[in-house]
């Protein structure tokens, strides 16, 4: 006897909610991230001179920049193929360290290449762990 392909589940059906909620960690890690970023930002453009209202807000602003950054990575991630995820990581991760070492006074040359360096060896850390972890 043929049954119907489509059985019948027990229970009710689940409605699928349109809303997703966010974790704590999904809110604290890019957070932590933008603080500690801001801060060390901060902290490089003192220069062993006193505090000053631009280094406030030049912190503030990177915090802010790059937590939000990291933040829309995180919820666009699972979307992406491993590659392009590994490459957006290398990216911002190549952006961010770019921009500290420029801070410091070196060349753009320099920061460039360091941020380069950088970027590169994330993306490829990032590309292993995430095809590796790939769910079928």
């Amino acid at each position: 006897m043929a049954t119907h392909a489509a059985m019948p589940t027990r229970g009710r059906p689940r409605r699928r909610s349109r809303t997703r909620q966010h974790t704590a960690s999904a809110w604290a890690v890019p957070a932590t991230l933008g603080a500690a970023y801001g801060l060390y930002a901060s902290f490089i453009l003192r220069n062993n001179g006193a505090s000053g209202g631009r280094q406030f807000w030049y912190g503030l602003i990177t915090a802010v920049v790059l937590a939000v950054l990291c933040f829309a990575l995180g919820r666009i991630q699972h979307t992406l193929l491993p590659l392009v995820r590994g490459a957006a990581y290398g990216a911002l991760t190549a952006a961010a360290i770019g921009l500290l070492v420029g801070l410091t006074g070196s060349s753009v040359l320099r920061s460039s290449a360091l941020g380069l360096a950088v970027g590169l060896g994330m993306f490829i850390t990032a590309f292993y762990i995430f095809y590796t972890h790939e769910r079928t």
